[in-house]
C-alpha cells in the first residue's frame, strides 16, 4: 500500500514536536551575535561559536528580568528549550534565562549602569552639593527596624542632642525597595531639611541591588537637598554611592559625617570669639593711632578753601574765553551755510515741476476720458450682438426648447423613448408632454 505524502506544514509540525520532546531543557554556551531590538519588547538574535550557529529569541517577559543589557561579542550561558519556527522551517532556541560567562549578570549590569551613569554626568564633581555645617533638620531613609536606624539615631544623639530628624521608613531590598527609596527621597524634598541620609546596613550583592537601580541614582541626582550614601560596609560600593554627593562607609559614619561633635563645635565658636575680640581691639587701636596722626596734619578748611576759589575763577575765565571764541567760530560758519543755501534754493525747480505735474494731470484725464468713451460703445456694441444671439431672443420668435425630465435638451430623437415625459420650453413657459411616437427623419425629408 501506497503511504500518501506528507504537507510541508506536516513534516515541519512533527519535527516540532520531536525538537520539543528531545530538547525541552537545553544550555548553551556561545557569543551574541546579529542583536535586534523590535518594538515588541521581544530580543532576537543569534548564539554563535566559531563553527556554528543557532538562532534564539527572548520573549519580553524574560527579556524584563534579566539585569544586564545585552550586547554583540558577548559570551553568555543560556538556559532554554529548542523548537521550530514552522513559517521558515528553522529551528531556534526560546530563551528562559541567560548570564554572561565571566562575569556575574549582577556585577555586570552595576558595571554597565555605572558607565552610562558616568557618561550622563551624574558622577561629576561639580553637581555635587555642600553638606551644610550644622543641618538644621535631617531626614533618613532607611528600613524603620534594621540596625542602620538605631545606630544613626544613637550616634547623632551622642554627637548634637535635638537636631530634628524625619525618618520615612522604606523596604532596603526586594522587588519593590527601589521605587519606595525613590519615592521618599523625593517626598523629602517639600520637608523643612537640609540634609538626607540614605543608609542601609551590609549584605551580598543581591541584598544591595535596590540601590544599585537607575531610578534611586536619578532620585538622588534630583534632589535639591544634599545627601549622604551610607550603604553596607566600607568595601562595599553602590551606585548611590557615586551619585550621592558624599559617600560614608557605614551608616554611623554617615551620622559622624552629618553633624559635629557639640563640644568641638562650642570650643570653636569660643575660639572664634576671641580671636573676634582681640582683632577688635587691634583694629581699634590701629584706628586711634591714625587719627591721632591726621589730627597733627589737618590744615584749617579756610586756607583749602581760599586755594580752591582762587583755582575755580581761573578755570571760569579761561572757559568762557574758550566758548564765546566757538561760538563766534559756529555763528560764521552758519552765516555761510545760509547764504549758500539761498543760492540753492530748490523753491525754483519744485515751480516747475509742480506745473509739469498739473499738464500731465490734465493729459491724464482727457486721455482716461476717450479711453472709456470707446470702450463703452464697443461694449453697447457686443451687448446687441449678444442679445441677437441668446437663446432666449429665438424663443421669442416662436422657437422652442425639448428637453427630458433630467433638463438636458434634447437634440436627437434617439434621446427620447416612447411613453416618455419629455418638456418643452417656450418663450413664457414650459409645456410638460408625453410621447406617442417617435417620427426619426427619412432621406427624401
Amino acid at each position: 500500500m501506497q503511504k500518501l505524502p506528507l504537507t510541508i506544514s506536516e513534516l515541519t509540525e512533527q519535527i516540532k514536536d520531536y525538537f520539543e520532546l528531545e530538547f525541552e531543557r537545553v544550555y548553551l554556551q556561545g557569543e551574541v551575535s546579529n542583536l535586534a531590538f523590535p518594538r515588541s519588547g521581544h530580543v532576537y538574535f543569534n548564539l554563535k561559536d566559531p563553527f556554528a550557529q543557532i538562532s534564539a529569541v527572548m520573549f519580553k517577559s524574560t527579556a524584563q528580568r534579566i539585569k544586564f543589557d545585552l550586547e554583540s561579542g558577548m559570551e553568555v550561558l543560556a538556559k532554554g528549550r529548542i523548537t521550530v519556527y514552522k513559517p521558515r522551517g528553522q529551528y531556534q532556541l526560546i530563551i528562559d534565562s541567560i548570564e554572561p560567562l565571566g562575569t556575574g549578570a549582577l556585577q555586570l549590569a552595576f558595571e554597565q549602569l555605572k558607565q552610562k551613569l558616568h557618561l550622563e554626568g551624574l558622577f561629576d564633581a561639580e553637581n555635587k552639593l555642600p553638606l551644610p555645617v550644622l543641618p538644621c533638620g535631617i531626614g533618613i531613609v532607611t528600613s524603620p527596624t534594621g540596625a542602620a536606624i538605631r545606630d544613626i539615631l544613637n550616634v547623632l544623639k551622642r554627637r548634637f542632642p535635638n537636631i530634628p530628624v524625619l525618618i520615612n521608613p522604606v523596604a532596603v531590598q526586594g522587588e519593590n525597595a527601589s521605587g519606595e527609596i525613590a519615592k521618599a527621597i523625593r517626598q523629602l524634598q517639600k520637608e523643612d531639611i537640609d540634609l538626607i541620609i540614605v543608609a542601609r546596613g551590609g549584605g551580598s550583592i543581591e541584598d544591595l541591588w535596590a540601590f544599585n537601580e537607575e531610578i534611586v541614582a536619578k532620585a538622588i541626582f534630583k534632589s535639591k537637598i544634599p545627601i549622604i550614601s551610607a550603604v553596607g560596609h566600607e568595601t562595599d560600593f553602590t551606585i548611590s554611592d557615586f551619585v550621592a554627593d558624599l559617600r560614608a562607609p557605614t551608616p554611623s559614619a554617615a551620622a559622624e559625617l552629618a553633624v559635629p561633635l557639640k563640644s568641638d563645635l562650642e570650643e570653636l565658636v569660643q575660639n572664634h570669639r576671641d580671636r573676634l575680640q582681640y582683632l577688635m581691639v587691634q583694629k581699634l587701636r590701629n584706628y586711634q593711632e591714625r587719627l591721632n596722626f591726621l589730627k597733627k596734619r589737618l590744615r584749617s578748611p579756610e586756607w583749602v578753601i581760599q586755594s580752591h576759589t582762587m583755582k575755580v575763577d581761573d578755570l571760569s575765565t579761561r572757559l568762557e574765553r574758550i566758548v564765546n571764541s566757538q561760538i563766534s567760530d559756529h555763528k560764521s560758519f552758519l552765516e555761510m551755510i545760509d547764504q549758500r543755501l539761498q543760492f540753492k534754493s530748490p523753491k525754483n525747480s519744485i515751480v516747475h515741476i509742480k506745473n509739469q505735474l498739473n499738464d500731465l494731470l490734465k493729459r491724464l484725464a482727457f486721455s482716461t476720458k476717450t479711453l472709456l468713451d470707446k470702450k463703452k460703445t464697443k461694449f453697447i456694441e457686443l451687448s446687441h450682438v449678444l442679445n441677437s444671439l441668446s437663446p432666449l431672443s429665438i424663443l421669442d420668435r416662436g422657437y422652442s426648447v425639448a428637453m427630458d425630465e433630467t433638463q438636458q435638451t434634447i437634440s436627437s430623437v434617439k434621446q427620447v423613448e416612447p411613453d416618455s415625459t419629455i418638456f418643452i420650453k417656450l418663450s413664457d413657459g414650459t409645456v410638460k408632454s408625453k410621447t406617442e411616437k417617435i417620427i426619426p427623419k427619412t432621406n427624401s425629408q
